[in-house]
This record gives structure tokens, C-alpha cells and sequence, in this order.
């Protein structure tokens, strides 16, 4: 089975997500790995014995089994191919638990089938490295995108805010997907660099700075720059100005991050680009209008 380490789902903490890629790829929602003709028996026999024993169970559901029992037992191969144990593997469909209801995780729907030692499984979507590295991809947790605003609480309409992140929150993640299976023993490692941020003020009665509202990433890690001390009427290097005021409520302002992602892994051991991917989320910015007093 594939096992996944590092910065994956459930090691992020509650303020964390996947990583979306920027194009119209997606990694894979299933794949083909080896087993030894040892586990592919235990696996049968195992699910085989519990499906007809089980009270109450359908008798579809125990008449499924025995059929596919039957054609790796008696069938087509005989006794799981145990006395070949030694000159090839069991290559099986396997299924992304988080995606197994997706379109993409039906086209791996082939029985499972022998490949002698040596040989090319011959399907799409074999695990390989490169496809460790994409599975890997898919379980990336990110941190939260909240950016630190000065003004902290309201800003105010016309004023510039400023924008930034801090380097030490905002640093390289990664995750290894790894298999020993089959004969199989193969590793690739994913990793995620934030290079920029994108700030959406949330109304078109907005500037942002720069103008483009991609803030670019420092030589020291960090986005932007914190707020100074006599700095309010500087334009920020990162940040928004709002032009009118969010009156009762408040204005949706969108931070995302944009992250180069690259896997190194077994036989490839320069890092090889993916796709890049973002993530980011909303944060809530009241805006006031400036209250002067005439006297």
C-alpha cells in the first residue's frame, strides 16, 4: 500500500487545506500498485470469509465474493498463483479514499492481473514515482492564508493598508508518498514553495498595491512588509485601498497563495516541476469613512 508522511491531511491543523493546482490537471483519483501472491490470498480469503459470514448479509454480496474467489482460486489462476510466487506479482486497482465517488476514480476499473517480474504492468496510472509525486501532491496541507493588516481592526476609506506574511509561518511543506509491495520499493517527495500572493479586496471600489494585487515573495521568506511607525501615507508594497466605506458590514477580502510545487524522488533525483497550485481564503475588513470636525 502507498503510505503518505510529512505535511499531509490531519497534520495541518484545523487552519489548513489542500493545494488546488492553477491549470485543469488534477492528480490521479486512483491507481494501479503491486501485491505478492501471498497478500493478494489473505486479501481474498480474508474479505471472502467475512462477507459470508457476516449475519444478515445479502446474498448478492456473498455470491460477488464467491465468484471473484473462484477466479483466482480455481479458475482462470489457480490458487492465487502461490507456486509462482517468486516470478511475479498481483497488480491491483486501488481507489483515493477522499475521491472515490469522482468520474476520474472509475477509469482504473480493470480486474486485478499478473505481471511477471520484469515486465511492464501495462495499464495507465501504474505507480510509479512520478505518480507517487502526483498522488503525493493531492495530500499537500497548507497553511491558512490570513494576512496581518495595519490598521488591525478598521481601516479607513482612502488610507493605504498594509499587507504582509510572515516568513516563518509561510516556508516550504512537503509530503513522501512511498510503496514496498510487490517487489516494488519506490519513493518520490512533493514539495510546496510559496512564491506570491494574490490580494482580492473583495469590491471593485478598491486599489491594490502593486496594481496587479500579486504581491511577490521576499529574499527572506516573508510577503510584504509589516507597518511602520510614520509610514501611513506611504503606498505599501503589498496592500489595498479601499475607496468607500463597508458601512454596517464588511468587506470579503481574498488572500491567496500561490505555491511552486516540485517532487524529487527514486531515480529522479534533481527536483522536476508540477503544476503550481494555490490556496487561500477570505477574511473579513470593516472600512470606515474618515469623520472630520470643522469648528
Amino acid at each position: 500500500m502507498v503510505r503518505f508522511s510529512g505535511s499531509t491531511a490531519g497534520s495541518g491543523g484545523s487552519g489548513s487545506g489542500n493545494v488546488a493546482p492553477v491549470s485543469d490537471w488534477t492528480p490521479p483519483a486512483c491507481w494501479y500498485e503491486p501485491r505478492t501472491a501471498q497478500e493478494f490470498s489473505k486479501h481474498v480469503e480474508d474479505n471472502y470469509n467475512e462477507t459470508v459470514n457476516t449475519p444478515g448479509q445479502h446474498s448478492y454480496a456473498k455470491a460477488s465474493v464467491g465468484q471473484f474467489r473462484n477466479k483466482y482460486k480455481d479458475g482462470k489462476y489457480k490458487n492465487y498463483n502461490l507456486d509462482k510466487a517468486d516470478e511475479g506479482s498481483w497488480w491491483v486497482a486501488v481507489r483515493d479514499e477522499d475521491r472515490w465517488m469522482e468520474p476520474e476514480a472509475q477509469v482504473c476499473d480493470r480486474a486485478p492481473f499478473w505481471v511477471e517480474t520484469g515486465d511492464a504492468p501495462g495499464v495507465p496510472n501504474a505507480v510509479t514515482p512520478r505518480v507517487l509525486a502526483e498522488l503525493a501532491y493531492n495530500r499537500v496541507q497548507l497553511p491558512t492564508t490570513e494576512v496581518s493588516l495595519a490598521p488591525t481592526e478598521n481601516t479607513k476609506v482612502n488610507l493605504p493598508t498594509w499587507a504582509w506574511l510572515d516568513k516563518a509561518k509561510f516556508k516550504e511543506v512537503s509530503v513522501t508518498a512511498a510503496i514496498n509491495a510487490g517487489g516494488l520499493n519506490i519513493q518520490a517527495t512533493t514539495t510546496a514553495k510559496p512564491v506570491s500572493l494574490k490580494l482580492e479586496p473583495g469590491t471593485k471600489d478598491a486599489e491594490t498595491y502593486p496594481s496587479s494585487g500579486e504581491c511577490t515573495i521576499n529574499p527572506d521568506g516573508s510577503i510584504g512588509e509589516p507597518y511602520a511607525k510614520g509610514k501611513a501615507d506611504q503606498a505599501p508594497p503589498c496592500g489595498i485601498k479601499y475607496l468607500r466605506s463597508s458601512g454596517d458590514g464588511t468587506f470579503k477580502l481574498q488572500a491567496t497563495v500561490t505555491w511552486e510545487i516540485t517532487w524529487t524522488g527514486t531515480g529522479n533525483p534533481n527536483p522536476t516541476q508540477l503544476p503550481n497550485g494555490t490556496f487561500g481564503n477570505d477574511q473579513n475588513v470593516a472600512v470606515q469613512e474618515i469623520q472630520s470636525v470643522n469648528r
